[in-house]
């Protein structure tokens, strides 16, 4: 057998030492410790062991809910005459309350201006919110905060006095429209330019300024979200009549809640929180029928009751998270139907996609 040159012995000694994994002149490394449990590492989940979340720690210590809504806006967040918030934004705020805590009641509802809606989410000042904020590329790239899905489709539309003989927006060459501060002002200057017409704006940073100054005859017309307007409308009582709603309307504008970037399992609980909602009603499961379904053999049932998997510890909340926003809450359609029932407000978009609208959850499993 040849003898190997001072060279080759090296490389045959480097080989050896690299199959036991032992550096020349050095021990075996000690193995790198495992993850905590309670500090899993970013991206990684188990059913035992949830990506922790410090707002909902910061939720569950405190024992309520901060969450962001407009205050002032009919059939979205406006308290009734017992001081009690209601309307569509308001019962998302329950439904994420009863996810987290178990009680839909554990909601301290904060008023916010348009102009505060993401700042008051991007500083903590709330812990989520329910504004009518329309989920937009830019303020989801610039502003710090994540859209945690379409909680209602929406559009612009203009509303005008029937006195103003007006039966169409071509007509409202030269007009002053009402509108408010911001996204209102990007919107009706895209709109009148697409028709080729001049408008003064007349804008305002609040929405109850913006309605007062309407009724007052500040202004021809009143550029605004379809619902609001439609709601707006409503109240009117006997004298909703003198007013019409032209048949003309303008971009999309998909309602979103909001939560700060950097918490992934907070994004998480209140993303699925509105997706229970509407896989409850795709099932046919109601505040009313709930208990009829505790002895359900469809598995789609019993994961969202949580009688089956761990959707819910999978997120740190109990196994029962969803089963407590229908029963406390109820389901997209009841909540909706609560909110819009009385304006005669049709579902349109907002029906579930089965129906021929857009509204539909992701699979729960």
């Amino acid at each position: 057998m040849p003898r190997l040159q001072p060279c080759a012995r090296r490389l045959a000694l480097a080989f050896t030492l690299s199959i036991l994994g032992v550096g020349a002149g050095a021990q075996a490394p000690a193995p790198s410790p495992a993850p905590s449990p309670a500090a899993p590492a970013t991206g990684s989940a188990t059913s035992s062991s949830p990506i922790s979340s410090a707002t909902l720690a910061a939720v569950k210590a405190r024992g309520v809910l901060n969450c962001g809504v407009i205050g002032s806006a009919s059939n979205f967040s406006l308290p009734d005459s017992q001081g009690v918030m209601r309307g569509l934004d308001a019962d998302m705020c329950r439904g994420v309350a009863a996810a987290v805590l178990g009680d839909a009641n554990k909601v301290k509802f904060v008023s916010l201006t348009p102009a505060q809606r993401l700042v008051a989410v991007q500083s903590g000042e709330v812990d989520t919110s329910f504004s009518q904020i329309t989920w937009t590329l830019a303020r989801e790239s610039k502003s710090g905060v994540q859209f945690t899905g379409t909680y209602f489709f929406d559009t612009y539309g203009l509303m005008v006095p029937k006195a103003l003989k007006v039966a169409n927006a071509a007509k409202l060459g030269g007009a002053s429209v009402c509108m408010i501060t911001g996204p209102g002002e990007t919107n009706a200057a895209e709109f009148f330019g697409k028709n080729k017409l001049r408008y003064k704006a007349v804008p305002f940073s609040e929405g109850e300024q913006m309605r007062k100054a309407f009724l007052s005859k500040r202004c021809d017309a009143i550029f605004h979200s379809l619902s609001a307007l439609a709601t707006f409308k409503n109240t009117l009582g006997a004298q909703a009549d003198d007013y019409l709603l032209l048949p003309e309307t303008y971009a999309r504008e998909p309602l979103a809640g909001v939560v700060r970037k950097g918490d992934d399992r907070w994004f998480d609980i209140v993303r699925y929180a509105l997706n229970a909602m509407v896989n409850a009603e795709e099932l046919g499961v109601t505040s009313k029928n709930l208990k009829t379904f505790a002895a359900s053999t469809d598995p789609n049932i019993r994961r969202l009751l949580g009688t089956e998997a761990d959707l819910g510890p999978s997120m740190g909340l109990d196994k029962e998270w969803a089963a407590n926003i229908i029963a406390q809450v109820g389901n997209y359609g009841e909540v909706f139907d609560r909110a819009f029932a009385d304006t005669g407000m049709p579902r349109a978009q907002n029906r579930l996609a089965e129906q021929g609208g857009l509204m539909y959850a992701v699979p729960m499993r």
